[in-house]
Parts: structure tokens; sequence; C-alpha cells
């Protein structure tokens, strides 16, 4: 059992440069840009086939941020992956915090599994080459390794960092001579003419104690905090919480540069680090661009995502459509994206500014920088399709089952009108139910919940009105999911 592979999905990041569909609230690794997996879902089920020749736990550790913990869990349940440990970082730390506290729990018992240190939000094409890349990597890692996977450059990216290794090689894995800064244009040129330069994916594999003792080494302050937060952990529902408090006085930093820059110029840690060449389709999509290498195209170049979109006379341009008809004439090398609450259209050359036009819409305290109109919940979800003064009309979706919060609002009254199932209406002291184009009232202060008891999706049209509509005037008085301590 002591060479057991143990997944670590790192789960956190934004995805700023995928803006308007990627946001704060529902960041890349949650959404599917292709087929009906999400990022998560495809890196939670990447090593299913392996099982026969490895043995790898029948479930990940999970590192995410707490605010989309009920989005996280419940994808992995739709995927069919069940009994994951779910670390919720009480703030961003950036990944080397936390793979340390994936490390510590992979520990806890007193295991030392290899562990395979995967980001949710990278795309993977060819799976038998990712699964022989990994097969190759344990080997090595299982005898005390250090092991990256270096992706074969096939053209001078200037947005990956390198990884330079030595010619020769044992067993499929090169020693790691240095790893270099995402590089200018002539500066990567060089790196694909020289033959030992490999991109730099972020996947690592190691022993739980290797990192310990490489993290240790490095960087004892984070090593430290992570463990004081783990030791006053709490459990709660599915989730592991760590330490709020000792947390926040966590440095943040990066795998890459906390550990791995520092290893090769010291082999007496005997820690040095070797590199996998990978080639299996790799892509951290990290803006619309890369979007675009990695999708479908049709005869002209073009990548069109969703149910409506069309072009004519458009070459190597990406048309997303989310909510309604996107149609382009004549573009070349453009990106266009459509939410029901942004459109970015966008020169392919300068995908990488997008990031600046989320920074600026965030400086002016716009909310669309970091939330949608569509909001998840753990219950399901909610759209804002209308507002004005002293009103705002909800499209509410209720999962078979869930239930809300039992609150009260002090600023606003609700109408109800079920359009679409079952509704389960707590008001007051009355329970009662409502069905299709049946409605029912709210007044401001009383106390009310909506549950959904049917099999079916339940849909209801709200009308808040009243003098403030805000999402912080809700008072939790049971809660189902931990939230009476904040609004969620």
């Amino acid at each position: 059992m002591t060479n057991l592979l143990f997944p670590v999905i790192l789960c956190g990041g934004s995805g700023t440069r995928l803006w308007p569909l990627s946001r704060e609230s529902y960041p890349k690794q949650f959404l599917a840009f292709s087929g009906t997996k999400t990022m998560l879902q495809q890196t939670a089920t990447r090593l299913q086939g392996l099982q026969s020749v490895i043995p790898v736990a029948k479930a990940p550790v999970l590192v995410c941020n707490e605010d989309h913990r009920f989005l996280a869990a419940s994808q992995l349940v739709e995927a069919g992956v069940f009994g994951a440990t779910i670390l919720l970082e009480p703030v961003a730390r950036n990944t080397a915090p936390a793979l340390t506290l994936a490390a510590l729990q992979a520990t806890a018992q007193g295991a030392d599994p290899v562990m395979l240190a995967m980001p949710a939000d990278h795309v993977v094409t060819d799976l038998a080459a990712f699964h022989s890349a990994v097969q190759t990597a344990y080997a090595a890692a299982s005898q005390g390794r250090v092991v990256t996977f270096g992706v074969k450059a096939d053209y001078p990216e200037t947005g990956y960092g390198y990884i330079r290794h030595q010619s020769t090689q044992a067993q499929g894995v090169f020693w790691v001579e240095g790893f270099t800064e995402k590089p200018d244009a002539d500066t990567a040129q060089q790196y694909l003419n020289a033959g030992n330069y490999l991109w730099n994916s972020g996947l690592f594999m190691l022993r739980a104690s290797s990192w310990l003792k490489a993290i240790g080494v490095c960087r004892p302050d984070i090593l430290q905090a992570c463990e004081k937060s783990m030791q006053a952990a709490r459990h709660d529902l599915d989730f592991t919480r760590p330490d709020a408090t000792a947390f926040s006085l966590c440095p943040s930093d990066s795998i890459d540069y906390a550990v791995m820059e520092k290893l090769p110029t010291h082999p007496e840690w005997g820690l040095a680090p070797c590199v996998v060449p990978l080639q299996a389709g790799w892509s951290d999509v990290g803006a619309w661009d890369a979007l675009w290498g990695v999708s479908a195209h049709d005869a002209q170049g073009n990548a069109l995502l969703g149910d409506a979109v069309v072009q004519q006379n458009c070459t190597n341009s990406l048309l997303l459509a989310s909510s309604r008809l996107v149609a382009g004439v004549g573009l070349q090398n453009l990106i266009v994206v459509e939410t029901p609450d942004a459109v970015l259209v966008v020169d392919k050359r300068f995908t990488q500014e997008v990031k600046q036009v989320v920074a600026n819409l965030a400086r002016d305290g716009d909310a669309l920088a970091h939330t949608h109109r569509k909001v998840h919940r753990p219950w399901g979800w909610y759209d804002s399709i209308d507002r004005g003064e002293r009103f705002q009309v909800k499209r509410i979706v209720v999962n078979p089952g869930a239930s809300l919060s039992l609150q009260m609002h002090n600023h606003r009254a609700e109408h109800w009108v079920v359009v679409k199932g079952i509704a389960e209406v707590t008001h007051g002291e009355r329970c009662f139910c409502l069905h299709e184009n049946e409605s029912t009232f709210i007044p401001v202060g009383h106390p009310h919940r909506l549950r959904n008891p049917g099999t079916e999706p339940l849909e209801i049209i709200e009308i808040q009105s009243g003098a403030y509509l805000g999402e912080d005037d809700i008072v939790r008085l049971e809660d189902a999911y931990g939230r009476t301590e904040r609004v969620q």
C-alpha cells in the first residue's frame, strides 16, 4: 500500500483570461468547453483504466476554494467519482500550500503514497499517451524521485515556462538541469532549436514524504502554517476545513517557485528532480487562443462552440454562444464569446489582455468581473432575468430532494409562481404544496423555506419587491449546508 498512487486535484484559480465565460464565482475548471464533462470532471476521471497496472486510490484528494465546495462536490458525483476527500482553502494561497495540505492529509494515517498533482483546468486529448507517461513517472517516483512532466514543444510558445534537461535518459526520464521563466519570442525559438527544453506542464509526481521534506527545506514557513491549520482542521459534511486563522498566515507561493526551481542546484538535499516527456495533447487552456488551439476546427480553421453558432467566410476564429445565436461574417483570427450578460470580441493576438479588462471592471466595482447572472447554489441555481427600481425577477431551479435554507428578509417581500414541478413551502408555522401555475406571497420579515419533494427539477419565478434587494438581506435560521454563519 505504500506505493498507492494518490491523485491530488488542485482546483483553485479564477481563469480570468477566459472571461466572460470563466469568472471568480464559476471559474474555468467547472466549465465544459467541449462535450458534456467539465474540466474538473475530465481531470477526476483521467486515470480510469490505469488500475490494472498501477494501484490507484479509489478516490482523489481535491483542494479547492471554500466558496466552490458544493460545486466541486456535485460535479464529482455527477462524474461518478465518490468518496473524494475535499480540502477547503479558507483563502487562496497558490499551489505550494495546496499540495502541502494534500500531503499532510495523505500521510495522516502513517501511509506514504505517491502523489500525482494535477491542476483541474488542464486538457489532455490523448489518454493512452498520458497513461504511458504516468506509468513511467510512477516507477521513478516510487523510488523516491521528484518527477515533473514536460510537454514536448512544437512551436516557440512564450506563454509557458520551460524545463531544461540533460541529453541522456534512463528508463524514460531525464534529469532536470534547470527551470526558466516565460521567454520572449527569440529565446523561445532558441529553446526549440536546442532540443532539450520542454514546456512546464504543472503536473508533478512524488511521494508525500518527499514533498513534505522538500517544502520543509525550501519553505519551512509554509509547512509550519499548513501543519498548524491541519492539526486544527474541522470536518463538515463531506469537507475537511483547515483552520482559517492558521492558514491565513501561510505565505502564498507556487510549487515551481517555492520548491522545484531550487532543487537542481541543491543535490545535497537528495531531491534532484527528473522530467518525463509528455506528448498527450496537453494544454492549460490559459487563454481564448489556447482553447481555439485544442478545439475541433471546420475546413476554414474555425472553432464553433455552442448550439447556435453560424459563420460565413470566417477563418481561424473561435465563435462561442451560450444563450442566443452568434453569427460571424468575414472574420479572421478573432475570438467572439457570448454569455447572457456580456460579449467579448478580441483579436487572437491579444487574448492575454482579457485579464486586464477583468481587472478594470473589478476596479470600477462592476459585479460582472466576478459573477454571472446565473448563480449556482448547493440546492440548484437562480438566474436574475429582470431588475428595476424596487423589484427583481428571478428564475429559480431547485434540484430534486433539495431545499433552500429556512430564512427571512428584513427589506423585501417575495411572490413565488410555480412553473414546473412541485414546491413544498414552509411559511411560518404552515407547510403546504404548490403545483404548476399556483403561487404564494411571502411578506417582509416572515420565515420561509422552499423545498423540492419531487423527482424532477422544480422551477419557479420569484418576484422580489422592496427598498433593498441585495443578497445579503438573508437571515438564515436553519440550513442543511452549514451556511448559517454567512450568506453564500
